[in-house]
């Protein structure tokens, strides 16, 4: 057996294992949330009524079957662009018309990129106007859409052709070693952006205005006194122009951090409230979960640039992904999209090992936050959230560990010893 042939059938193996378990998963959810939609959990039927449990169990639902559409669609797109010869085809209309070079690689990257969304484009916009609308969290106009996608692309291409040109350009003058640079080019990339982003990018797409209520901005900086930490502004971001789901978070790095609610979270939740949010994000700093998740990304990327600077001096790793390499010049771009593709087929099950990873840091989060806010406050918040962004109460146990990056309600109450009934 052939090299390429045996890499084309571990692809196909692992396409195919994925989808199985992706489905099974699915399946189990939809039928585990079924089954419990009509009655309340006894330890919740103190504060959440029986029709909000059953509107985020029909929305649970109706997500799950929305992400089995999806999942078929993006296997079918998978195997259109790689052993259907999908990509091997545009590289060489594009060699035809442009000839070999950088021009041709970009161009390779960036029509890959259209089509790819163009793809997508029908599920992105059913999910926004059908699905969210349906359930009613979609505040989106359909003219906010198209300033957001235009906007979105502009930027990718400010953005992301220097950087693409910059990897090109390493990948074929570096030599062997050509890996390492990028990746260190790539991770600074990332780490500039942590600084530009709040007060650059950010504000191309959403209003933010400083926290104006005197007595929640008094509590939050007394509370950020006591956790010993530092930011460069409380803001308040119009996360309600696209969606009624609530958040908080920190965004940027260093001295230019800043603690961002959105307009949504701070009408649901009281003063109290607000505040034990912030002390569990804070609780991330706290541990260092934000370091570890970067160095940890920084890890993983490194040893993804390794692979691919082995595998792209390999015939057998186009061939075996339905593609013929240029054999009078460059295929960088090429390798680069085919890994991209690949990657995810042979990694589907580390996200159980990532998920478990993130579900025991919001656990951590939730301790600090109890120590050093009111855990009554954190339970109601808490319970409003999932509420307000129809949680479901009764995921499947098996689908929890699979994906869940943050442990369902009533995990999250138990390990902090508050009630629901108390909340």
């Amino acid at each position: 057996m052939s090299a390429s042939l045996a890499f084309t059938l571990a692809f196909s193996a692992a396409l195919v294992l994925g989808l199985v378990v992706k489905f099974w998963l699915a399946t189990r959810q939809v039928r585990h949330v079924a089954r419990h939609r009509n009655q309340v959990p006894a330890a919740f039927a103190q504060t959440i009524s029986l029709a909000a449990h059953q509107k985020a169990a029909d929305y649970t639902i109706a997500k799950a079957r929305f992400g089995v559409l999806e999942l078929a669609w993006g296997a079918a797109v998978l195997l259109g662009w790689t052993l259907l010869g999908g990509l091997d085809l545009l590289n060489k209309a594009l060699l035809a018309w442009m000839g070999s070079g950088m021009g041709q690689q970009l161009a390779l990257l960036v029509a890959f990129s259209l089509i790819g969304g163009l793809l997508d484009l029908p599920f992105t916009l059913w999910q926004t106007f059908r699905l969210e609308q349906r359930f009613g969290f979609n505040k989106m106009t359909w003219k906010l859409w198209l300033a957001d996608a235009v906007k979105g692309t502009l930027l990718g291409a400010v953005i992301g052709l220097p950087l693409a040109a910059l990897v090109l350009w390493l990948m074929g003058r570096a030599g062997d070693s050509w890996w390492l640079w990028a990746w260190a080019a790539l991770t600074a990339w990332m780490l500039l952006l942590q600084f530009i982003l709040p007060t650059w990018i950010a504000p191309l797409f959403n209003k933010f205005e400083p926290l104006e209520d005197l007595t929640l901005k008094q509590r939050v900086n007394a509370l950020m006194a006591r956790c010993g930490f530092a930011a460069k502004g409380l803001f308040v971001m119009d996360g309600s122009r696209r969606s009624a789901h609530a958040n908080a978070y920190f965004t940027g790095f260093g001295r230019n951090k800043r603690v961002v609610f959105f307009d949504t979270l701070l009408k649901q939740l009281s003063a109290g409230e607000v505040e034990a949010v912030l002390a569990h994000e804070l609780g991330h700093f706290k541990h260092r979960h934000i370091v570890k998740r970067m160095v940890m990304m920084f890890t993983l990327s490194l040893a993804a640039f390794a692979v691919l600077g082995w595998v792209s001096r390999h015939t057998w790793f186009y061939t075996g992904l339905g593609v013929q390499p240029n054999m009078t010049g460059p295929n960088d771009a090429l390798a680069l999209l085919l890994f991209m593709l690949a990657v995810p087929v042979f990694t589907v099950f580390v996200s159980p090992l990532l998920a478990r990873l993130s579900r025991r840091d919001e656990f951590e989060a939730d301790a600090y936050a109890v120590a050093q806010t009111s855990g009554q406050d954190l339970s109601a918040a808490l319970l409003k959230l999932y509420q307000d962004n129809a949680s479901t109460l009764t995921p499947d146990p098996m689908f929890v560990k699979f994906y869940y990056s943050h442990p369902p309600a009533s995990e999250r109450l138990a390990r902090m010893g508050a009630s629901p009934a108390a909340a």
